[in-house]
């Protein structure tokens, strides 16, 4: 905790980091590995690697509730959708963030060094061209300032480091990546990638999904003391082997090695200092933060600030950051920040079975699953709405036995189970077409226990997300008859937006100054030493999970922003 009598040389660094999650852990990485002294702000509490995983590997006998949370330990988190004992040490409580929903949203939150690092679903699908031309082929959201060939090299930059699992399968919507051996698909995803292969040829594809879980480890992720993963499928208790990426256990040890950094939990983000003096037009000076023990209002300085606070935060800041110059908040001369907010379409879901395999049965365990790029919309538009979507499959065999007697009954029915049939089950990721509509901004009254302003989230599923998860149903189904499976359902689960975490936008960034807020290398238009990367600076959605984008986004700033500070532009 900072002294409030250190001088302002004391607090001044050549550059601070918002958020220590996915992006700002990579930030944070690539200017110290550039000499930077860099400070990293988190709002929530410390978590080292290993040290603070609680519950890593334990066995559900070792919890006193076998996973329940008592009623007691619920009490301050009444607002959560899901308690798992093995997980609540994650958990937000109601009091830290309230915000209004002015229609149905769930917002999930990681506060703690690491951030969502600790929670994602570490499934690593590069964008391509399909993706980042969406907007200008349709004419909704403005036109990405980059392309694919921009980005390339840092998806490997990231991908080397980070450590991906999956195969190479030449497909043009899904540019192929860095990887390590994959997870071996299970015999009835095998089939089904055949009966995809047999009856829609070239034009759809089933393929082992990316994920950020290491495999084989190279000379580079042993020196961050990461090993191989053994499928214990516990990742977001934290994983003491570091086999899957994330923060804690690769990008923040990796900069504390270099001497650059200094990490300061428990620092919640108030607001960006802009110097309207002449003389210092142009350019943030620092970041004021509340202590979130202390409630102490503290400042620290510095050359150039990246933003990586997670999507709503990140536009929250920046709106809660005005001056005299901008009076709407940090660099909104466009009018457009807090504005096309979007997410993934995660309504849609399909099951069903195979009478077949029944020399089988599932063994061990992957820590992924089985991915059907976007199909839809790709070269031309082919439905009835715009974009379209990925799908995510998973399919195995479990076992289930009587429960009901008692006695000798009990323990034979509980010692000798009954296989049932193969189960194989997919659910959809549709990209959310970005509108003005759909967006964020801060109560002018109601504020938080920090004296921030609470935010006001109003985001609506739109008729095309409607016509989307119509779609994927029908071809679901669909595929699932033509590979000869059976007891076939699907379903739309009317889950509200922001179920599924994948925000993006509100910061979005664009050739025009006029129509976005950051340029083709996150850097605001008006502000030129702040940086945007986290999900906040997307222009559109893409179908792919989006946090190898974000972090590959973050890692080609920086090293921007090092250059542009080397030739004193910034």
């Amino acid at each position: 905790m900072a002294n409030l009598l250190d001088t302002v040389q004391d607090r001044t660094y050549d550059a601070i980091v918002i958020g220590s999650g996915a992006t700002g852990g990579w930030a944070a990485k690539e200017l110290c590995d550039n000499g930077l002294k860099t400070l990293c702000l988190e709002r929530g509490r410390n978590v080292e690697h290993i040290k603070d995983y609680p519950t890593a590997s334990k066995a559900p006998w070792q919890f006193e509730f076998r996973g329940t949370v008592p009623l007691d330990k619920r009490l301050d988190h009444k607002s959560a959708r899901r308690l798992d004992e093995a997980t609540l040490h994650w958990a937000l409580k109601d009091d830290e963030q309230p915000f209004i929903q002015e229609k149905p949203f769930r917002w999930f939150r990681g506060y703690h060094v690491g951030g969502k690092s600790l929670l994602w679903a570490r499934q690593t699908q590069r964008w391509s061209d399909f993706d980042y031309e969406g907007p200008a082929r349709d004419g909704f959201a403005v036109d990405w300032p980059i392309r694919y060939k921009d980005v390339e090299q840092w998806y490997t930059h990231v991908e080397k480091f980070a450590g991906v699992s999956g195969g190479k399968d030449g497909i043009a919507v899904l540019p192929d990546s860095e990887t390590q051996p994959g997870f071996d698909l299970s015999c009835i995803e095998k089939h089904f990638k055949e009966s995809i292969r047999k009856n829609y040829g070239d034009t759809r594809h089933l393929v082992q999904a990316r994920c950020a879980h290491l495999t084989d480890p190279q000379d580079i992720h042993k020196q961050q003391g990461r090993s191989r993963c053994v499928s214990q499928r516990q990742c977001n208790r934290g994983c003491i082997f570091g086999a899957y990426f994330s923060s804690n256990s690769s990008t923040i040890p990796w900069a504390l090695k270099t001497a650059n950094l200094t990490m300061r939990p428990d620092s919640v983000v108030h607001s960006i200092i802009y110097n309207d003096k002449k003389g210092k037009k142009g350019k943030a000076t620092g970041v004021r933060v509340i202590d979130a023990k202390s409630k102490d209002v503290i400042a620290y300085y510095a050359k150039i600030i990246f933003v990586n606070a997670s999507t709503l935060n990140t536009n929250a800041i920046l709106m809660n950051s005005k001056s005299s110059r901008f009076p709407n908040g940090l660099g909104n001369d466009s009018g457009v920040l807090g504005k096309y907010i979007a997410w993934h379409n995660y309504r849609g879901k399909a099951n069903a079975q195979s009478d077949g395999f029944k020399d089988k049965k599932t063994a061990g365990g992957s820590p992924t699953h089985a991915y059907i790029p976007r199909f839809r919309n790709v070269r031309e538009r082919d439905t009835d709405f715009l974009r379209g979507y990925a799908i995510g499959i998973g399919g195995g065999r479990g076992s289930r036995s009587d429960t009901d007697p008692i006695g000798d009954q009990l323990r034979e029915n509980l010692l000798y189970r009954n296989l049932g049939n193969w189960n194989i089950s997919s659910w959809m990721m549709g990209e959310v077409v970005p509108i003005e509509e759909n967006h964020i901004r801060l109560h002018n009254e109601l504020t938080d226990k920090y004296g921030i302003p609470q935010l006001i989230v109003s985001c609506d599923w739109t008729e095309n997300d409607d016509k989307m998860v119509k779609d994927y149903m029908e071809q679901s189904e669909e595929m699932f008859e033509k590979a000869g499976f059976i007891n076939i359902t699907s379903v739309d689960t009317h889950s509200p937006p922001g179920s599924d975490i994948h925000e993006v936008g509100g910061v979005r960034m664009g050739n025009d100054p006029k129509t976005s807020m950051l340029n083709k290398w996150n850097q605001l238009h008006h502000c030129k030493n702040v940086f945007v990367s986290d999900g906040a600076c997307m222009t559109s959605t893409g179908t792919q999970n989006p946090t190898l984008t974000f972090m590959t986004l973050t890692a080609r700033a920086a090293n921007h922003a090092v250059e542009e500070l080397n030739k004193r532009n910034i």
